[in-house]
């Protein structure tokens, strides 16, 4: 009998242990009345475009889930406002020079050692009649909303190619748009590059898989990003979800789509839009 003591307290211990290594890799939850807080195992992540808007939510969310967060934007002044509140480290660039954004991504496997997570979120609209939209202002569009999420997913692939072992873990989340697939007058260059971001989020999904990165997108709809408080009560009541989305909205869903239980999720693009795609609309 003492000695099938000796051995049960031993699985216990043993049980301990284990459970207290596990605890170490899970993301932790503490509920509130309004909100959960999610706190990740130690991850590295880089934003483009985190100096203002969703960008700045996004790093938010991932420095008070405790990860290590870089990102990059044309605005130093609003970049060096938003790493010092944060706690993040900013990098002032402009996004279609590609040599420097590849640059700012060495530089931070030089410093932490490899990145984890990528945020492609940098994003311009030039809305404009086609007659006046010009050659130019198309392809700034495609080199600002689409070739960035070619360039840092290129070096994320290139770099664990060249680790002695590939890291279990990577996460690629792409910003897109409900002008993915829905449009106004005026917006030819912006649709055509979030398009272009959802096709290749799907297909990046198959060239990432062999280094254990997911990659998927979130298509955000009518996100306000100022002056929440002056939108009208008609704003908030057309959407099925009786309000017009936020910043911390698509922020959530970066976190959600990053936790290490979300590997299933893979090439898909996410709508966040309060229902507003799916609603009929007919007029009266």
């Amino acid at each position: 009998m003492a000695d099938n003591y000796l051995e049960n307290k031993y699985e216990e211990f043993k049980a301990q242990q284990l459970a207290r290594k596990s605890a170490a890799r899970k993301v932790v939850y503490r509920t509130h009345p309004d909100c959960i807080e999610v706190n990740f195992p130690p991850r590295r992540v880089f934003v483009t475009g985190g100096a203002n808007g969703i960008g700045r939510a996004i790093v938010a969310a991932f420095r008070k889930a405790n990860c290590q967060v870089a990102f990059c934007d044309i605005d130093s002044k609003a970049g060096n406002a938003a790493a010092q509140q944060l706690g993040a480290r900013f990098y002032p660039l402009d996004v279609t020079d590609t040599s420097a954004l590849e640059q700012c991504l060495a530089d931070i496997v030089a410093l932490w050692g490899d990145v984890d997570v990528i945020i492609n979120n940098v994003g311009v609209g030039e809305f404009k009649p086609l007659e006046d939209t010009t050659i130019d202002d198309f392809n700034h569009l495609i080199a600002v909303n689409l070739r960035p999420v070619f360039v840092t997913s290129r070096f994320m692939a290139i770099h664990r190619r060249s680790l002695p072992q590939i890291p279990g873990y990577g996460r690629i989340v792409n910003i897109c748009s409900t002008r993915y697939l829905m449009s106004e007058p005026g917006t030819i260059g912006y649709s055509a590059s979030k398009g272009a971001v959802a096709a290749i989020t799907h297909s990046l999904m198959a060239s990432m898989s062999g280094v254990n990165v997911t990659v998927n997108a979130i298509s955000p709809g009518w996100i306000q990003t100022i002056g929440y408080e002056a939108l009208t009560e008609a704003d908030h009541a057309q959407h099925p979800s009786r309000r017009v989305g936020k910043p911390d909205d698509i922020a959530n869903v970066c976190l959600f789509l990053c936790r290490p239980d979300s590997d299933f999720i893979n090439g898909e693009n996410i709508v966040v839009d309060g229902g507003m795609t799916r609603k009929m609309i007919y007029v009266e």
